[in-house]
């Protein structure tokens, strides 16, 4: 496991020709990856929370107790095991929670979680190896590159400490 920017990852290298995205059918098994794209998709736009959950549980995220995860929100394609979030907790409208990244001559990995009675508004993008902890509130258009702490109200591009 690496750090990069408040992030904890694993970093894979990549000396191929071209990105690294092209080697994605190495990184996960595409049976697997099509299932969760089929799940995923699904999920985006099921209106009841309760089948949501069950099927999210199913692909091997743990979801706590009275989660509401809002119309159209998306998860990891690849990585949604690596994804946690704690009772109580709302992630608002089309909103990105990603485990997974791919750049040039890299990927990375690395677990969300989540925290209880945590508010993600609508339109957040949360990067992988973030932890946002219990009774945050993160602003809607945010960026969540780092890790966010207890009881904190955070907002941005790139996310950072309002209250």
């Amino acid at each position: 496991m690496a750090t990069h920017k408040s992030r904890l990852v694993e970093v894979f290298e990549y000396k191929g020709e071209g990105n690294s995205l092209k080697i994605w059918y190495k990184v996960r098994n595409p049976l697997r990856v099509l299932l969760n794209v089929i799940v995923l998709n699904i999920c985006k736009f099921l209106p009841s929370l309760t089948l949501k959950n069950f099927l999210y549980r199913a692909l091997g995220m743990k979801i706590g107790k009275n989660v509401s995860i809002a119309y159209g929100v998306m998860f990891d394609l690849f990585f949604p095991e690596l994804i946690e979030i704690g009772d109580n907790s709302i992630i608002g409208y089309n909103s990105t929670i990603l485990t997974h990244e791919f750049l040039i001559d890299e990927w990375r990995k690395g677990q969300v979680k989540i925290g209880k009675n945590v508010l993600i508004g609508s339109w957040v993008l949360v990067l992988p190896g973030v932890v946002i902890q219990d009774r945050a509130k993160i602003a809607s258009y945010s960026l969540v590159n780092k890790s966010v702490w207890e009881n904190t109200f955070a907002g941005g591009v790139p996310v950072r400490k309002i209250k």
